[in-house]
């Protein structure tokens, strides 16, 4: 939540040219989300392993080089972040017959994990709570029971760093002198993680939310300025210097990062990281996160892609509309899929934007705050356009595209089978005998090894491209198609294929 890079350096330029999407087939059945990852290949007969050695093996040998090898496990790349409702807000939302039907959609879909924003607290303490509680307590149990009672998990916002300066629980020696953010309603401080006090105050509610709500986890947007951004230097009077900072490391919320992965893993919970932009966190190989949501304030698809396509597993794209502009709804996949990402859908209520004009919530910049700005055009919208097609996120686009859930599903039954529990993903591959001439300039291909081979070829240039590979494949989009080995890629386009025995 932390739009700061907006001011520093302003949107970034469009991404140039549109995508022309792989073959088109009939359409197959979405797998059905199920309560979480299956077992580790437990239901795997003897011909089954047989059959995945075999097929891991033959990649093994045939692909001797590429950017990343990986092996897919807990792996839930369906996910939905769901706007519960407006905050700040005249009344609190109440989940009721509305999102029983969404939900329903959004299980049909094939989403495995909700995950819920902002918005679910009580951040300005309007209606008796605070940032740590939810602002209908009842009501975000009954929708939690909602989303259990469909077989998918759910995950709620929580920051390590963010509180409200005007908070009566917020201490000034928590945070740093001018380490803050301030946009559309937040006044935010940055409290600092080498601060005992924040962390007294911060961790105990770690295990309460999750636990007081029967939660799956947690998406924590860390609310930290890196070292090598040019964090404030001056420490608070309550810091302790424990650990290694610099460019390189962010020791001290590297510790507390980690503090955090583990209660929620002891409790058999997921914790997405939101580390701002296309940026990981510094924290020195250590494991903080089972996912890691990428994109606000990014602008260029393409900038996007190359700054997060190595991150460790796994990323979750989820381009800023408020900035980027695409010229197709394929085009985010195109950017993810060849590296083993797969964009979050946004969906849940609409969101209207009359959050950004609440009476008696202070709005620190006013009608200037580009925020509050794009709260009143989405108002407008919302206002003229009763019946959608919807925008349902401060990220999402203005106006709603009617196409962005249809081609979210159609790419997710594609990808699904590649992201099967067990699979090894070999990334953007180098040197190998998977073609028969090497792949011409801005093609992209990546392999996926399970009880099937499944090839990825990406076409990120502006010319059409031809690729020759050594086995046969049919497209997964249309498996009744011929196997061929000769594949025309489009310009900016992708493909999704299986090997043939």
């Amino acid at each position: 939540m932390d739009r700061r890079g907006f001011f520093r350096a302003g949107a970034h330029a469009a991404v140039a040219g549109a995508i022309v999407a792989g073959p088109s087939g009939p359409a197959q059945a979405a797998p059905r989300a199920g309560a979480g990852t299956p077992a580790i290949l437990a239901g795997y007969s003897a011909a089954d392993h047989r059959r995945r050695l075999e097929n891991v093996g033959l990649c093994q040998r045939a692909i001797r080089t590429c950017m990343r090898r990986h092996l897919i496990t807990s792996y839930l790349p369906a996910q939905c972040c769901y706007n519960l409702g407006e905050y700040p807000c005249r009344k609190p939302w109440d989940p009721d017959e509305y999102d029983e039907r969404e939900l329903d959609k959004l299980r049909e879909h094939g989403i495995q994990l909700i995950q819920v924003f902002d918005e679910w607290n009580d951040s300005l303490r309007l209606f008796g709570g605070h940032k740590l509680t939810a602002l209908n307590a009842a009501g975000f149990r009954r929708f939690v029971e909602m989303v259990h009672r469909r077989g998918m998990k759910i995950i709620t916002y929580l920051s390590s760093g963010y509180l409200q300066r005007t908070d009566p629980d917020f201490r000034p020696e928590w945070a740093r002198e001018g380490d803050v953010v301030v946009v559309g309603y937040w006044n935010m401080a940055r409290c600092s993680p080498a601060s005992p006090g924040w962390r007294a105050y911060l961790l105990p509610h770690v295990g309460r939310i999750l636990d007081d709500y029967g939660l799956d986890g947690l998406y924590n947007d860390w609310g930290y300025l890196p070292n090598k951004q040019g964090r404030p230097a001056k420490p608070t009077k309550d810091e302790v210097p424990a650990f290694e900072e610099s460019p390189a490391l962010d020791g001290a919320v590297a510790d507390l990062l980690q503090l955090i992965y583990a209660e929620v893993h002891r409790r058999g919970g997921i914790v997405k990281l939101h580390a701002d932009g296309a940026n990981q966190p510094m924290v020195g190989g250590a494991k903080v996160y089972d996912y890691l949501w990428v994109g606000e304030g990014v602008g260029n698809a393409e900038g996007l892609r190359e700054a997060v396509k190595n991150h460790p597993p796994y990323v979750v794209p989820c381009l800023d509309m408020t900035f980027a502009k695409i010229q197709s709804d394929d085009e985010p996949y195109l950017h993810a899929i060849p590296y083993m990402q797969f964009p979050v859908l946004q969906a849940g209520r609409p969101f209207t934007g009359e959050r950004g004009m609440i009476p008696g919530v202070p709005y620190p910049f006013g009608d200037k705050d580009f925020w509050v700005q794009r709260c009143q055009t989405i108002w407008k919208h919302y206002q003229a356009h009763t019946n959608g097609p919807f925008t349902y996120g401060g990220w999402d686009a203005v106006p709603g595209r009617a196409e962005t859930r249809p081609t979210h599903a159609r790419w997710l039954r594609q990808y699904l089978p590649l992201a099967e529990e067990g699979t090894w993903a070999w990334l953007e591959i180098g040197d190998s005998t998977v073609f028969a001439r090497p792949l011409p300039a801005g093609v992209v291909a990546s392999a996926f090894a399970n009880r099937e081979v499944y090839l990825v070829l990406a076409n990120f240039g502006q010319a059409a491209a031809e690729v020759a590979c050594c086995d046969a494949y049919v497209p997964v989009a249309n498996p009744s198609a011929a196997p061929a080995r000769q594949w025309s890629l489009p310009r900016r386009s992708l493909h999704i294929l299986r090997r043939t025995v």
